[in-house]
């Protein structure tokens, strides 16, 4: 028995314990991290791009999938839902939403069911059907509860502010990632979260965070912040802009 034990800690000693794998580190970046909203703005392309690396600083050197989530400023919504009844269309049923973002964006190496499994992709949303959105108020029946996020995230992918490109990143040589994500001209402005994530057999890994600022800059900026500081007076001037250039067309109209 003794020889036996004194055999495999030999054996130990000779061949060595084999430590597990280093966890990588992702450096990311992102090609704009302030986006201004001025006149005549019609979207902007956002480079999202990075290093997969080992703690010393080398190439990981091993096959990551790569996730990559860009998500706006959030803010409760109240939505309704509208069916016809007596041959009319009227809202028939409604729900608060504590959370929803507005804009979400996720781009992948590859379809998110083969990276990893529904539940980790809900922990960290990855995908329009993994979107947390939290009911307000009351207990909500999961059915209608996913009725209602389907249908909201079906009208945000229809106005371009919600999508996903499963095949939308690109690795090379094991170590350079990048992905590609639009905005479209009606982004709000506010902070937008970029999450990079690196995935090796359903686990994520490693995650890093870029932020990008969108603001307006100009004739728009002055005009928001004098709305929200003079909010009766915007108002009033809004409404006198309104009826100046309805009596304006009614006098062209009248001369021709």
């Amino acid at each position: 028995m003794r020889r036996c034990l004194l055999a495999a800690l030999a054996l130990v000693a000779l061949t060595g314990a084999r430590a597990p794998a280093p966890r990588p580190i992702l450096v990311p970046d992102v090609s704009q991290h302030e986006v201004l909203l001025r006149q005549g703005f019609t979207g902007a392309d956002l480079l999202l791009y990075g290093a997969i690396m080992t703690p010393e600083g080398h190439r990981a050197g091993r096959d990551y999938d790569i996730v990559v989530v860009l998500e706006g400023p959030t803010s409760p919504m109240v939505l309704r839902e509208k069916s016809k009844v007596a041959g009319m269309w009227v809202n028939t049923d409604s729900t608060t939403l504590r959370s929803v973002p507005s804009f979400y964006a996720m781009a992948s190496t590859r379809p998110i069911s083969k990276i990893v499994d529904e539940r980790t992709a809900a922990i960290y949303e990855m995908g329009l059907d993994s979107l947390q959105l939290s009911p307000g108020g009351g207990a909500v029946d999961p059915a209608t509860q996913k009725r209602f996020s389907s249908g909201l995230a079906d009208l945000m992918v229809r106005r371009g502010l919600y999508g996903q490109n499963e095949h939308g990143v690109t690795i090379t040589d094991q170590v350079l990632y990048r992905a590609r994500i639009s905005l479209p001209s009606s982004v709000q402005t506010g902070t937008y979260t970029a999450e990079t994530f690196a995935i090796s057999q359903g686990r994520v890994l490693a995650s890093a965070v870029s932020r990008v600022e969108v603001r307006k800059e100009g004739m728009e900026k002055a005009v928001a912040d004098f709305s929200h500081r003079n909010a009766f007076a915007y108002g009033l001037l809004a409404v006198g802009l309104s009826v100046l250039m309805g009596w304006l067309a009614g006098r062209l109209f009248v001369r021709r």
